[in-house]
C-alpha cells in the first residue's frame, strides 16, 4: 500500500461498525476534521447501539452526533486539545490555524450508489474503525452489499489505502486467516493494540496511540498526537 501518484484530494472515507472502541471513530474524526481533511462518513446500524452504549450518545441521529459531538475543539493557534484542556502534537498549529473544521458527509449505509462506491470518486484511501470480524469477513470473501463494504472494496480495487482496525480478542483461526487475505490483498490490519512505552496516565493517552498509528499508515499530515519513541519530551 502507497501513497498514490496523482494529487490526492485531502479527503478520506470513514466506516464505523459495531465493533467495540466507538472511541477511536470519534477521535480519529476530530483530528481528521481539524487537519483539515474531509470526512466521507458511513456508520452501520450496529455501530449506532455502540454509540449509545460506550459513549452515552442517545437521542440523536448521525446529523446531530456531527455537529455536536465530532468536532474536536481547537484552542490557540488551532491546535487540536483534549477533554482535559491538554495541547496536543507538541503544540503544533493545525493546517488551517483558526479556520472552521473541515467538513463531514454522512453516507446511509444503504445508499450502494453513493459517490464513496465508486473508482471514479477520488479519495486518500479508507478506514474501518472500529471494524467488526464480520464485516473483515465480507470483505475478506468479497460479498459486501452494504455501502461500507462497497467503499472498502473499492480501495482495494484501485489500490488506495485501506486500514482496518479490528478490536476482536480473543481471535478465532478463521479470523486470522481473513486478516491474512485482506492483508495480501493490500489492506493494512491495525489492531487497537496501544503501546506502553510513553507511559499513558488516561485513556485519552491509549486512544491516541491508536488513532495516531493510523494516521501514520496513512501518510496524512495531521499533529502527532501520541509521544513518539527516541524524541523528547516537547519535541
Amino acid at each position: 500500500m502507497s501513497v498514490p501518484e496523482w494529487e490526492a484530494p485531502r479527503r478520506l472515507v470513514v466506516g464505523v461498525t459495531g465493533a467495540s472502541g466507538a472511541v477511536y471513530a470519534r477521535r480519529l474524526v476530530g483530528v481528521l476534521r481539524a487537519s483539515g481533511v474531509e470526512v466521507h462518513l458511513v456508520v452501520t446500524d450496529a455501530a449506532r447501539r455502540v454509540f449509545r452504549e460506550e459513549l452515552g450518545w442517545d437521542g440523536l441521529d448521525l446529523t446531530d452526533w456531527v455537529e455536536r459531538t465530532w468536532v474536536w475543539p481547537t484552542g490557540e493557534g488551532g491546535v487540536p486539545v483534549a477533554a482535559d484542556g491538554k495541547r496536543l502534537g507538541g503544540g503544533r498549529p493545525v493546517e488551517g490555524g483558526d479556520a472552521s473544521p473541515a467538513a463531514v458527509v454522512l453516507y446511509d449505509n444503504e445508499d450502494v450508489g453513493a459517490p464513496v462506491a465508486s473508482g471514479s470518486f477520488r479519495t486518500w484511501g479508507m478506514v474501518v474503525v472500529p471494524c467488526s470480524m464480520g464485516t473483515l469477513g465480507r470483505l475478506a470473501a468479497g460479498s459486501g452489499e452494504k455501502l461500507l463494504e462497497r467503499a472498502a472494496d473499492v480501495a482495494l480495487k484501485e489500490g488506495r489505502p485501506l486500514v482496518l482496525v479490528p478490536r476482536e480478542t480473543p481471535l478465532t483461526p478463521i479470523h486470522l486467516e481473513n486478516m491474512l487475505r485482506l492483508a495480501r490483498s493490500g489492506a493494512a490490519i491495525l489492531p487497537a493494540m496501544p503501546a506502553f512505552y510513553h507511559r499513558p496516565r488516561t485513556v485519552d493517552d491509549l486512544v491516541n496511540f491508536v488513532v495516531g498509528k493510523i494516521l501514520d499508515r496513512l501518510y496524512l499530515p495531521a499533529p502527532d498526537i501520541y509521544a513518539r519513541w527516541g524524541r523528547n519530551e516537547g519535541e
